[in-house]
């Protein structure tokens, strides 16, 4: 049984992961040089709802938690509602507060946030995924179709239903009138990026920061 004090830390650690990896996805939007795949998808969502997308990123994930509610709760933990009530917000309000502050950057600083918004998912992710309290619901499904229902290998299951996101979110953004010139802002070189080349970077801080401080003390 796990002891109080090290479940405490799994809940510090995903609550932590959750609002760095927010925090990055506020970056991401202010570099406008693509997004991870869900968020792909939400941002093509985000220009077509009229609704603030904090609010939009709770009821869409409401919708896949019911999906892996449905076919296998074993993914479902602490941390995929920390990420279902916390995320969509705290990206919102990232954005919000960076547009204030960096005003109509360069591609240059557009760059230098895209660097610093991989860095920061990646530590984020680290701590989040070391906790190991559940799965994002995005997560889920990939899972579900591989584990549960025997229907490929996780990292092909996972590209497939990646493209199929970013797909969806451009044929969102045309339809709410977005221009062509304007798909790489939600997906470009950082969906390329943080679909395929995170990992190592992941890995690293897996191994020298999140693990080690569930391990230790306090």
């Amino acid at each position: 049984m796990m002891k109080r004090d090290n479940l405490s830390k799994r809940i510090a650690m995903s609550l932590f992961g959750v609002i760095i990896c927010a925090i990055s996805v506020g970056i991401f939007k202010i570099a406008a040089l693509g997004v991870d795949p869900f968020q792909s998808f939400m941002a093509g969502l985000d220009a077509i709802v009229p609704i603030r997308f904090g609010t939009l990123y709770v009821l869409t994930n409401a919708v896949l938690l019911l999906f892996a509610l449905v076919f296998d709760r074993h993914y479902i933990g602490i941390a995929t509602f920390i990420n279902l009530f916390l995320l969509g917000y705290i990206t919102q309000f990232t954005y919000d507060f960076l547009q204030t502050l960096i005003v109509d950057p360069s591609v240059t600083v557009r760059v230098i946030c895209l660097v610093v918004g991989v860095v920061i998912i990646c530590f984020g992710s680290a701590f989040y995924m070391t906790a190991d309290l559940g799965v994002s619901t995005y997560d889920a499904i990939a899972l579900i179709i591989c584990n549960t229902w025997k229907k490929g290998k996780f990292q092909y299951v996972r590209i497939i239903t990646d493209v199929i996101c970013v797909l969806l979110g451009i044929g969102l953004f045309l339809l709410s009138g977005g221009l062509f010139s304007q798909i790489p802002t939600i997906a470009g070189i950082g969906t390329i990026i943080t679909a395929f080349f995170m990992g190592p970077l992941i890995e690293f801080f897996n191994v020298h920061i999140a693990r080690p401080f569930l391990k230790g003390r306090g």
